[in-house]
């Protein structure tokens, strides 16, 4: 599909949108499983101040004391990243084993007693903490002392957990990107549907099969499904009134040419031959292209409607050849017929019988001893009629095939011209193809456009 395909588009435009949707929600995720397990952290903390708070105390000189210090084997632990301080107003400070050296450089505040308060601080080798403390008055002698109880977590347990969430969501949600990415390829090719019976239906309007669009379409398409069929029928009328007026023209100028038929006559028999003869050519021409006005008009006009359209090709070939070999010109030639079956030929009856009986008066009109026409028991079958004459050049065929030439310009009979076969032939999406014939003079083919390897392999 190129990029001017409507399909490559809706599912392009649906790709980038499902990308674009599951990158933030997977950046959103995996920001609210940090928050989560910040949270959870915070509340494992709390529950170390609250078991702090239980064991702190002040001995009879007025130390501080931890009685019960948690039991976590990480606040043994050297820079272990979880780590307690406890510490007052004057200047004493306890902390467990894992601070080492150091301690928590907790912010300026003053929670109210009970109160538990929550930072993110700079703790040991530069890492980032969460801290949860605690502020309790204790009893010193005759005096009440603040006494601030902390405990702190480093996050990049919280930054490494987040991490590897994201890597399993990534995967996760490459796998659901895959799915959908599927799902918008089959939606849009279910969406596209109708557009592609449209094509169908417009497919079969210009093959004959049908005369307008089917209307049982969905909503969207229905206003341009009415446009076309009402398109459709006014070209049809126009076609129908351009059909009306050739047809009266040429008719029209049949009795003039016949006048000028019976005045050619009276010349002969004045004497006057050259003039005769000169309006005769004429009068000839003139003929020939009114013949191919009322054949392209009946042709495009039958072809239109060509929708089960089915001529049997053998009963006709018989029936014209039985007609050839009255004539004094074919009574010396020999007709074979190498028709395989019992084809038949999607054409009108009548403008069959025109296209083959023109090329069988030509190859009648330059053969020396042997006509023949044949044709396979295929759909749609190539016809071929070929003759032992002199035949064509094969640089000379396109010209011959040009409109208004004959094949034997001193000939008598007009027929149709070539042209006119072609238009014919072109009305039924058919076509003339002239080649050399293996019996020694020329074989016209007549077979549906785009059969090209075809022919070519029969010949």
């Amino acid at each position: 599909m190129s990029w001017g395909s409507l399909r490559l588009r809706l599912v392009a435009g649906g790709v980038v949108a499902i990308l674009v949707a599951l990158t933030i929600a997977g950046a959103g995720l995996t920001l609210l499983f940090e928050r989560h397990v910040t949270r959870t952290v915070g509340d494992e903390l709390d529950v170390y101040v609250k078991q702090l708070v239980a064991g702190v105390d002040a001995d009879a000189q007025g130390k501080l004391v931890v009685g019960r210090p948690p039991a976590d084997p990480r606040f043994a632990d050297p820079l272990s990243g979880l780590y307690w301080q406890v510490s007052d107003d004057g200047g004493q400070m306890l902390h467990s084993r894992s601070l080492w050296d150091t301690v928590l450089d907790l912010p300026r505040d003053e929670p109210s007693p009970g109160e538990l308060h929550r930072h993110i601080i700079e703790g040991p080798a530069n890492a980032r903490l969460l801290v949860s403390e605690r502020r309790v008055l204790l009893t010193v002698g005759d005096r009440r002392a603040p006494v601030r109880v902390a405990v702190a977590a480093d996050l990049a347990h919280v930054a490494a957990a987040a991490s590897h969430f994201a890597r399993d969501l990534a995967l996760a949600l490459g796998l659901l990107g895959l799915v959908l990415a599927a799902a918008t390829s089959i939606q849009v090719g279910l969406g596209l549907r109708p557009l592609d019976a449209l094509r169908r239906g417009v497919a079969d309007v210009r093959s004959g099969q049908r005369k307008h669009l089917p209307v049982d379409v969905p909503a969207e398409v229905k206003p341009l499904v009415e446009e076309v069929n009402s398109l459709i029928d006014a070209q049809e009328g126009e076609i129908e009134r351009s059909r009306s007026r050739a047809g009266d023209l040429a008719h029209g100028l049949k009795t003039p040419l016949a006048a000028l038929a019976a005045d050619v006559a009276l010349l002969r028999q004045r004497g006057e031959q050259d003039i005769a003869k000169a309006i005769e050519a004429v009068a000839d021409a003139m003929s020939r292209h009114v013949d191919r006005e009322l054949a392209r008009a009946r042709a495009r006009g039958t072809a239109r409607q060509r929708g089960g359209l089915s001529t049997p090709l053998r009963p006709l070939v018989e029936s014209l050849m039985l007609t050839l070999t009255r004539t004094p010109a074919a009574q010396r030639l020999e007709f074979k017929t190498c028709i395989t079956g019992e084809p038949s030929v999607p054409l009108d009856r009548t403008d069959l019988a025109e296209v083959l009986g023109n090329l069988l008066e030509n190859a009648v009109r330059h053969a020396k001893s042997q006509v023949r026409i044949g044709a396979a028991a295929t759909v749609n079958p190539a016809i071929t009629v070929e003759d032992d004459g002199p035949g064509i050049a094969a640089a000379e065929r396109a010209c011959v095939l040009e409109r208004g030439a004959r094949l034997d310009e001193r000939g008598e009979g007009a027929g149709l011209g070539l042209a006119i076969v072609q238009d014919v032939l072109s009305a039924y999406g058919w076509q003339l193809v002239l080649a050399d014939s293996d019996l020694g003079g020329l074989k016209a083919v007549i077979a549906p456009e785009g059969s090209h390897d075809r022919m070519a392999a029969s010949g």
